[in-house]
């Protein structure tokens, strides 16, 4: 009878020590948001480039965002550097004859090929914007870049060194191209092609919007995964005359 006794008593220690294992398990899962959440704000609050200061005069470049998501937009030709060899026209079903900006993003290729709209997104495509994948780069010919929420305005020489970032994130061919990817595209003025690196929960495309213009020398976040912590550093886009 007492060996019967040790035995009950060493299965209640062990569902008790199992049941305390999940709770810290779960507890520590649930803590994994709050903490993303805050290691955002303070990333966001701290500066690189902080003695950066916007010129007078320069080259003007534009910030987009929808909400959740930035791309950058610069000038098709600017500083004596081309985008149009390395993203021609034809690669593009209809780009507008006036279009002479081009709006640069980057992503986790599952979610940015996969979901044309919010209603497409799945869990499984989430999952995979949050645990990471391949990263892929969307490219779009724009007329009037004024729609843009934020605009700052850059030296020639930050901004030759912003447009070898950028085209720094591209898979490249023997030739030095960009590897546009067989997708029709969101419409006719875009076009998705290969990138290097990879995008998630960390590296994301506002995080990589945000180290564009650190590698240029312009004041950024440290780290910036939401749009919000990007955009309040820099003037409101100027509406179009």
């Amino acid at each position: 009878m007492a060996s019967r006794g040790h035995k009950m008593k060493r299965r209640r220690r062990s569902r008790r020590n199992r049941w305390s294992g999940w709770r810290k398990l779960m507890f520590a899962l649930a803590a994994i948001p709050g903490l993303y959440f805050i290691a955002a704000i303070l990333g966001t609050l701290v500066p690189v480039n902080r003695g950066w200061t916007e010129p007078d005069q320069g080259i003007t470049i534009y910030i987009a965002d929808n909400g959740l998501h930035a791309d950058l937009l610069l000038p098709e030709r600017a500083a004596g550097l081309d985008w149009a060899p390395l993203v021609p026209r034809s690669h593009f079903a209809a780009p507008s004859p006036s279009a002479r900006w081009i709006a640069f993003g980057a992503g986790e290729r599952r979610v940015y090929l996969d979901t044309p709209t919010w209603s497409d997104i799945t869990p499984r495509t989430a999952w995979a914007g949050i645990a990471g994948g391949a990263r892929v780069m969307h490219v779009e010919y724009v007329a009037d870049p004024t729609y843009a929420a934020r605009e700052i305005r850059v030296t020639p020489e930050q901004y030759r060194r912003l447009w070898a970032s950028v085209r720094a994130s591209f898979t490249l061919d023997s030739r030095g191209r960009p590897i546009r990817i067989d997708h029709p595209g969101y419409g006719p003025r875009d076009a998705f092609y290969e990138g290097l690196g990879r995008a998630s929960a960390i590296q994301t495309c506002n995080q990589w919007l945000a180290s564009r213009l650190r590698l240029a020398g312009i004041k950024a976040p440290l780290w910036s995964p939401f749009v919000e912590g990007l955009v309040w550093r820099y003037r409101e886009a100027a509406p179009k005359r």
